[in-house]
């Protein structure tokens, strides 16, 4: 099947190409075929499925390279009380596990399909999801594995915190992370995380952890840099990771040693929103030569927002990010994140995944925060 999007008033490829006025696409199948201007879109004898686009914007589908959307249970209590003044602390996060180890795989299915229609609706077409909710062999390996039913990016996480039943001895559950759950985990996973973090893991229980990962052939992600400044932004780059995510505290080192890999640095708008610290200084990040990318980290606890259109809003607003740069972060950073060519940009090869904005320009993401401006969604050629 082929099918022509054309009359579109602005058209934000991520390419060489840039912004393109009056433009059009053809996707045949799962993929861009062309790309360019409407009036030199090529004819098809056996005819086009037409879309008009009524000259509104097309951008390429969100890249969320960052989530938790497969856990049981809800924590709006502690969202009540830090917003009465309590101070975010990862241990929260053993209130969440306790629920999901309790879930039923159809209920933890179900929940999962509901948050990436959820996410689906508001322009996200790629999502990567990490387990780390469940903290015992079975549950991490169950997290995986019904994650890997709607998206290719798993992430073993269990090393996300300390269960309270190793609370006496974290480097034993470093054992178990590195040992029989890897081995249970990795055949579902393509990629290891770590939460590198006070009140979660040293650089040296972090690095065991990674290190397995990658000898395991899974390819290293990290938490870094949320809750205070640490190594492990730099031992991220030297293990080779393909992103750290949060960066809200960052020495100049760590800025240095991000702009001189291609390791990207994954700001998390919706963290900082919902816990109220710091925003971390996008434009320090962009301007020193770091890749930022933008991602919802969805969770139940620190985050629990699914819009990428919002998330881009508050970078824009809140960390010095240009229009541009935020939906740049929020396509083709995430994609970089996820070491990925073929989504985040409008081209002939890559996979036809793109949102029509019910909008003229993608800046009216930021401009009108809030509004439901997602009016179509074409998810591997298929309008979904």
């Amino acid at each position: 099947m082929r099918t022509l999007i054309t009359n579109i008033g602005e058209l934000t490829t991520n390419t060489e190409a840039g912004v393109v006025r009056d433009a059009a696409v053809i996707i045949e199948n799962e993929r861009f075929a062309w790309v360019g201007s409407a009036d030199d879109a090529p004819p098809d004898p056996a005819g086009y499925a037409e879309v008009d686009a009524e000259g509104r914007a097309v951008i390429p589908g969100f890249v969320d390279s960052h989530s938790h959307i497969v856990f049981g249970g809800d924590r709006a209590t502690e969202f009540e009380a830090r917003m009465a003044g309590e101070k975010y602390a990862a241990g929260g996060i053993r209130s969440t596990v306790a629920a999901t180890r309790a879930a039923t795989d159809d209920e933890l299915r179900a929940r999962l399909r509901g948050f990436i229609d959820e996410m689906r609706a508001q322009g996200t077409t790629t999502v990567e999801i990490k387990s780390g909710y469940g903290l015992d062999v079975e549950t991490e390996k169950r997290l995986v594995r019904l994650a890997a039913e709607v998206t290719s990016e798993v992430t073993f996480l269990g090393a996300h915190v300390v269960p309270a039943e190793y609370a006496e001895d974290p480097d034993a559950y470093v054992d178990l992370v590195t040992g029989p759950m890897l081995d249970a985990c990795a055949p579902h996973a393509r990629w290891i995380d770590v939460f590198c973090e006070t009140g979660a893991f040293t650089v040296a229980q972090s690095r065991r952890v990674l290190e397995a990962g990658v000898a395991r052939g899974l390819a290293p992600r990290v938490h870094a840099g949320q809750l205070g400044p640490g190594d492990g932004v730099r031992m991220a780059v030297e293990l080779g990771a393909a992103s750290v995510d949060h960066g809200t505290y960052l020495s100049d080192d760590d800025v240095a040693a991000l702009a001189a890999s291609d390791t990207v640095l994954t700001l998390l708008p919706g963290v900082e929103f919902s816990t109220r610290q710091p925003y971390p200084d996008a434009r320090r990040l962009i301007d020193a030569g770091v890749t930022v990318a933008i991602a919802c980290d969805t969770n139940p606890g620190s985050s629990f927002t699914s819009s990428m259109p919002f998330c881009i809003a508050v970078a824009v607003r809140d960390m010095g990010m240009t229009p541009s740069e935020a939906l740049w972060a929020a396509t083709a950073g995430g994609a970089a994140a996820l070491r990925r060519d073929d989504i985040g940009v409008i081209a002939p090869g890559a996979r036809a995944d793109l949102v029509l904005l019910d909008a003229p320009s993608h800046v009216h993401l930021s401009y009108r925060p809030g509004v439901p401006l997602v009016r179509a969604v074409w998810k591997d050629g298929v309008r979904v």
